[in-house]
């Protein structure tokens, strides 16, 4: 038969725990409080966990975030999810921590001979500058889109093509042209070219490829470098939510402007599909829609992110 617990010890146990846990007062504190001596007041708090009174979780970030990445690669099919933690929501911080992510898992996966695709913009400029000075051998790094810009605005591109160079002691393929023609007949024509074609061709063969997406907002990157119309712009934010290899995106995972999308320059969207490693790098929450958009069009099979982005994607 079991002994009966004393109802006087539990509450002295309840009330112990309630000013303990929730007052925050001191062991000392409660044992002048309730007139009973201080190891009375330990013995008490291990009373109430045996008798389950009181339950301590630990909530632990780094616990969390191997969660969302196992519910991310399951609801997206992805091959390997990295999180970095943040409570910010600040643009610069999260591309702070995803250039270190990305630059670490580059240390883990690029072997000999790999050939490394590369778009450009702030995020693809964080990575670069967290990269680290690569062991392996015979790895080239080339251009997925044209980086040529039609204005004074920084993109980025060649700050990023340095910083691959040294890293993996290479000469990245450069591909030397406009991200946008302003017609289809003339990009065709310049694409048919032999040098560019073989630069896309290279593009299109490379077995990793590192891109960021990006969003529709007057503020887009994408939108302040002069290859656009005022008018274009409008056209697309009526019917994307972002980009990939500055190629528009629906809410659904698809091209949004077939027009505007066949004068673009650079590797299309089906070949990231059969990359050994797609590796999508974006975080924020204005991100989160074309984020969503590129993994449901399942353009990458590797999502590195933030904590913040990773939850929103998982309520989508």
């Amino acid at each position: 038969m079991s002994k009966k617990i004393d109802p006087h010890k539990i509450q002295l146990a309840l009330d112990t725990c309630h000013l303990y846990y929730e007052d925050e007062l001191s062991q000392n504190d409660i044992a002048k409080k309730l007139d009973i001596s201080r190891p009375t007041v330990s013995r008490l708090l291990q009373f109430a966990r045996q008798q389950g009174l009181v339950k301590i979780e630990i909530s632990d970030p780094l616990n969390q975030l191997d969660q969302l990445a196992l519910q991310l690669s399951d609801k997206y099919n992805l091959k390997e999810v990295r999180i970095a933690y943040d409570i910010t929501n600040q643009p610069s911080i999260i591309n702070e921590k995803l250039g270190e992510l990305t630059a670490n898992y580059l240390d883990e996966i690029v072997e000999n001979n790999d050939s490394i695709g590369i778009a450009w913009g702030r995020t693809l400029e964080a990575v670069a500058n967290k990269l680290h000075s690569s062991k392996k051998s015979g790895v080239k790094v080339v251009e997925l889109k044209g980086s040529v810009s039609a204005s004074e605005i920084n993109n980025y591109a060649k700050d990023i093509i340095n910083k691959f160079n040294v890293a993996f002691h290479s000469e990245t393929i450069s591909l030397p042209l406009p991200v946008f023609f302003d017609s289809a007949i003339t990009k065709n024509i310049v694409t048919e070219d032999r040098f560019i074609k073989n630069i896309i061709t290279a593009g299109q063969e490379t077995n990793i490829a590192l891109f960021t997406s990006g969003t529709v907002l007057d503020s887009a990157l994408l939108f302040k470098l002069g290859y656009l119309s005022p008018e274009e712009i409008a056209r697309i934010k009526q019917e994307a939510v972002g980009d990939i290899i500055s190629r528009f995106l629906t809410k659904e995972g698809n091209i949004a402007d077939e027009e505007i999308d066949n004068r673009t320059v650079g590797v299309p969207l089906s070949s990231l599909k059969e990359k050994k490693y797609s590796i999508l790098i974006a975080g924020s929450s204005k991100k989160v829609a074309s984020m969503h958009a590129a993994l449901i069009g399942g353009y990458a099979n590797v999502l590195i992110t933030d904590s913040t982005s990773a939850k929103a994607l998982l309520a989508m």
